[in-house]
């Protein structure tokens, strides 16, 4: 095999997860070309891994079939002699374009009747025996039902410190001072982000013993609510949020000294990028999806209706966050800041 086609996830933490998949794959082919499609705001994090050499980025909207736009990007993909296409999402219309480009081998799992646009495909397992992401991803590299290393390569991406220097100029942000970054955003719903009001007092916290750390919030522009929140109470905390891309959120992450996160897309994009963090999970499961770092700490209260995996809290208290003292991450952030003066 000498060219093989990704179609890359619709999530930025998930297309993270994937990555151990691409660098199996060039183990195990070393003279394979990996090029990727992915969604617009998916592509920043895809041009960061080494193992990619081109990723196109469509607009395809998440959700929706556009079988015209799907079979004219096709069309251009149809002469670009690929040998394999490995699917990562499980809809049907994620697997339309490597059919419709006539890619010989079409590889991904068993999903909404895919079966006649897959020739390669892996069984999906039960929920209650799900393993870890990566390894879901990473099963792919190998025939069906083959045995998966017990070792994997952990996501990295690479970040360049000039672009860095570049993305704190323009906010205004000082490089011999340290950053505390808070994501407080969640794509999925409200059960997996940590209150905008414990936010806020961790950064009451974080003031009074580091009053020189400068405090921002990064997201998307659907989560400048969540920091204006935190910002009432605690207004030295800059809102970011919206302001940057991706490639610049992914410039500030990798310089930040401590980032505090939910999980999220940004908490994957802090543990490739191997800075020191405290991952905050409620509804969602970090042995399923953990931040796969070794300066991650994870908090997780583990109730007893906990995970639970919906977007908002079934019984209605949210206690697997709200629980989860603000005075307790503090610990934490106090710590890993202390371990670098």
């Amino acid at each position: 095999m000498h060219k093989a086609l990704v179609i890359a996830p619709n999530w930025i933490g998930d297309a993270l997860m994937a990555q151990p998949l691409f660098t199996l794959l060039k183990h195990l082919h070393p003279r394979l070309t990996i090029d990727a499609i992915a969604p617009g705001w998916v592509a920043p994090v895809l041009e960061r891994m080494p193992e990619i050499s081109r990723v196109v980025a469509t607009d395809l909207a998440h959700g929706k079939l556009q079988p015209l736009e799907r079979y004219r990007l096709a069309s251009v993909l149809a002469d670009e002699g690929y040998d394999a296409a490995y699917v990562l999402p499980n809809s049907l219309k994620s697997a339309l374009i490597p059919w419709l480009a006539r890619i010989p081998l079409r590889i991904g799992y068993k999903g909404e009747q895919r079966y006649g646009l897959l020739n390669v495909r892996h069984a999906n397992p039960r929920k209650d025996e799900r393993p870890p992401m990566v390894r879901h991803y990473a099963a792919l590299a190998f025939a069906p039902g083959a045995k998966l290393p017990e070792t994997l390569p952990t996501p990295r991406i690479e970040a360049d410190l000039n672009e860095s220097a570049r993305v704190f100029a323009r906010f205004g942000l000082d490089l011999r001072v340290p950053l505390v970054v808070f994501c407080p955003g969640a794509e999925f719903g409200p059960a997996k982000r940590w209150p905008p009001g414990h936010f806020a007092q961790l950064a009451q916290l974080v003031r009074r013993s580091f009053p020189y750390a400068q405090i921002v919030a990064l997201g998307s522009g659907k989560d400048g609510a969540l920091a204006q929140q935190i910002a009432l109470d605690a207004p030295f905390v800059r809102n970011l949020c919206g302001q940057t891309s991706l490639a610049e959120a992914c410039a500030l992450l990798a310089r930040a000294n401590a980032v505090v996160s939910n999980d999220s897309g940004l908490m994957h994009v802090t543990a490739a990028l191997r800075r020191p963090q405290i991952a905050l999970f409620g509804s969602s499961d970090p042995r399923h999806t953990p931040p796969l770092s070794d300066q991650a700490h994870i908090l997780w209260l583990q109730l007893e209706c906990s995970p639970c995996f919906a977007r908002e809290c079934p019984l209605g208290h949210t206690r697997c966050l709200n629980e989860l003292m603000p005075e307790h991450v503090f610990a934490n952030v106090r710590n890993i800041l202390l371990t670098q003066r």
